[in-house]
């Protein structure tokens, strides 16, 4: 193999880039590393009869008006608005328009449609697209998980003076809406600039057994119908330039967007309020993030973003490096640091409903500012047939008022999940295993429990499992409080994670599981988990219910789920799953006064069609 040679100036007399190291990736070529050639062959055969020359052929042109409407000037395709998968301007697959007189005219007279853009919009270039997409996500949910009574009044009369019946009801209809410009030839390097607007419009129908679990007011009965309208995205990305000839660049990005802070949601995934600037660099192999949040309001029943509030008082910073091929070969690794500044110390926040949720109805009830610092490693890709994803994060910082002492308190926490899995033909076995750590003493100055900002886990069997997809009310020792958080896996304490603030003063998670998932056909998958769960520690809910042992063994959670693609691919999706908590001795222990017996059970029946 030779040395790369250097490259000339390209035609603006700028200089080379800068050659790329000589090391191979064993098992990987690279496109710019230059090989000796062999010798030339030269064949001699006396007699053979020549191939004619160019001229002898016949030549001919076809007019192609661009490139992106090759195959429509072939007759080979005609565009159709509702079909997303052939060729579709509405899809991003051809340019709003083309600017030129001649080829305006040229259309005109063959009976095709011409750029319609106004000129005042400044679209009149080749390079600019539309994107529009919309999607439809029903949801139907009967459940069950303990339910209190409430303190003035039942809604039935046989319920005793803790838990009612545990039966209930959700049905949500949500629609989504997403339109963006981009412009750049996308296809094979970043946008020079994108516009997006995505909303959200959701109806949503809830029904339980007991009054004072959906609204404040014992008046109000035990169901709910609720309807939102939510700005989901609204940001402009920016392409600042690119820092090789293979597309390496940096970017920013300004509003209201989605944000992932590591592979599985673990820390915080949402969409919010924010700037980022991000990039890459040597042949990305590298890339960076430097991300602004200011969280905004989300409205109570749907989870959507609240406009009509002014944002939270709580700010995220966070940055971090991702490296391919880190520490070994096809494994991705991303190093991060994250720091939650929330000031809310002073304010007292209501939800729709009339429950507070800032501060929670826990504790010495005091409003409170804390910092929180987030140091994390997570990593994602296989070693040779194994497939690995881990996360770690070790949380620090201050809280401003300990919810038991009212004093200051500092925060160290710890967080470990891993889950390998190994696939054999059309069968992938999974493992799960997760630590949260628990606050063994909440009287002292020290908060043990780890919290995260807004957890989203894709983990464990996800919003199939059952603890992910139930909050469990705890009941007892605080009000509109719940152990865990709806399609959160942490056991925190906390109102809400929407709307709450975390809590470094909990009793911390473990979680052991197996899973597999087998595809039956390109169009169906199943999917089995079966999870452990256990409090790490149980102090802090010893010390809220005035309990005096409260055993560490949640209970068993096992959960299946029927993936059904009829086209086999994701425009259409039907998924239908159950899962069943056996309770352990220590969700006994907490619900003591529900049959010993009892199981809860979670059932999704989920609708997706995009276009």
């Amino acid at each position: 193999m030779s040395e790369a040679q250097p490259l000339p100036p390209n035609e603006r007399g700028e200089p080379p880039p800068v050659p790329l190291d000589e090391e191979l990736i064993e098992g990987r070529r690279r496109p710019d590393i230059e090989r000796d050639l062999p010798d030339a062959v030269e064949q001699v055969n006396p007699g053979a009869i020549r191939s004619p020359p160019p001229e002898a052929f016949p030549g001919f042109n076809i007019p192609i008006p661009d490139r992106w409407r090759l195959i429509e000037s072939l007759g080979i395709v005609t565009e159709r608005w509702w079909d997303p998968y052939n060729q579709n301007t509405l899809k991003g697959d051809r340019p709003l328009c083309i600017p030129t007189e001649e080829e305006q005219e040229r259309r005109r007279q063959a009976g095709q449609r011409r750029c319609a853009t106004p000129r005042w919009l400044g679209l009149q270039s080749n390079d600019w697209f539309f994107v529009a997409s919309a999607v439809s996500d029903t949801v139907f949910e009967p459940r069950s998980f303990p339910i209190p009574v409430g303190v003035q009044s039942t809604q039935n009369p046989d319920s005793n003076d803790v838990f009612g019946r545990n039966n209930s009801i959700a049905a949500v209809q949500t629609f989504i809406f997403g339109a963006a410009l981009i412009k750049g030839s996308t296809a094979y390097k970043p946008p020079d600039i994108e516009w997006r607007v995505t909303f959200a419009a959701q109806a949503n129908y809830v029904d339980v057994p007991e009054r004072r679990v959906l609204d404040v007011r014992p008046t109000v009965g035990s169901n709910r119908f609720d309807y939102a309208l939510g700005v989901q995205e609204a940001f402009l990305d920016y392409h600042l330039g690119d820092t090789s000839y293979r597309y390496d660049f940096y970017s920013f990005r300004l509003g209201i967007q989605p944000f992932n802070l590591d592979f599985r949601g673990f820390l915080f995934q949402d969409q919010q309020l924010g700037f980022r600037l991000f990039g890459n660099r040597d042949n990305n192999r590298f890339q960076f993030n430097l991300a602004a949040i200011w969280r905004l309001e989300k409205d109570t029943n749907s989870g959507l973003n609240n406009l009509f509030q002014r944002p939270r008082d709580d700010w995220v910073l966070h940055a971090n490096v991702y490296r391919q091929d880190f520490p070994v070969i096809n494994v991705t690794s991303e190093l991060s640091l994250t720091w939650n500044i929330n000031r809310e110390r002073g304010e007292i926040e209501v939800d729709d409903n009339g429950f507070p949720v800032r501060p929670a109805l826990i504790g010495n009830l005091l409003t409170r500012n804390y910092d929180a610092f987030y140091v994390g490693y997570n990593a994602d890709g296989h070693i040779g047939r194994l497939n690995l994803s881990a996360s770690t994060y070790a949380v620090f910082g201050s809280d401003r008022r300990n919810i038991f002492t009212g004093e200051n308190a500092r925060i160290e926490g710890y967080f470990a999940a891993i889950e390998p899995s190994v696939d054999f033909n059309w069968i992938r076995v999974r493992g799960a295993g997760l630590f949260a750590s628990g606050d063994g003493d909440p009287y002292d100055d020290v908060q043990h429990g780890f919290d995260a900002i807004f957890e989203n886990p894709i983990f464990a069997g996800a919003d199939t499992s059952y603890w992910v997809r139930q909050t469990i009310p705890f009941a007892g020792g605080g009000r509109a409080v719940s152990l865990n958080g709806r399609n959160g896996i942490l056991n925190t304490l906390r109102s809400s994670k929407e709307q709450g603030q975390s809590n470094f003063v909990n009793p911390g998670t473990m979680l052991l599981g197996v899973g597999a998932d087998l595809d039956i056909s390109q169009q169906l998958r199943v999917s089995g988990n079966v999870n452990h769960l256990w409090f790490h520690r149980t102090e802090s809910l010893e010390a809220l219910r005035m309990q005096g042992t409260i055993r560490r063994d949640i209970g068993w959670d096992i959960s299946a789920a029927l993936i059904y693609r009829p086209t086999a691919i994701q425009n259409v999706v039907f998924r239908l799953s159950g899962a069943v908590l056996q309770p352990g001795t220590g969700f006994r222990d907490l619900f003591d006064d529900q049959p010993q017996d009892d199981r809860y059970y979670s059932v999704l029946l989920n609708t997706i069609l995009t276009y």
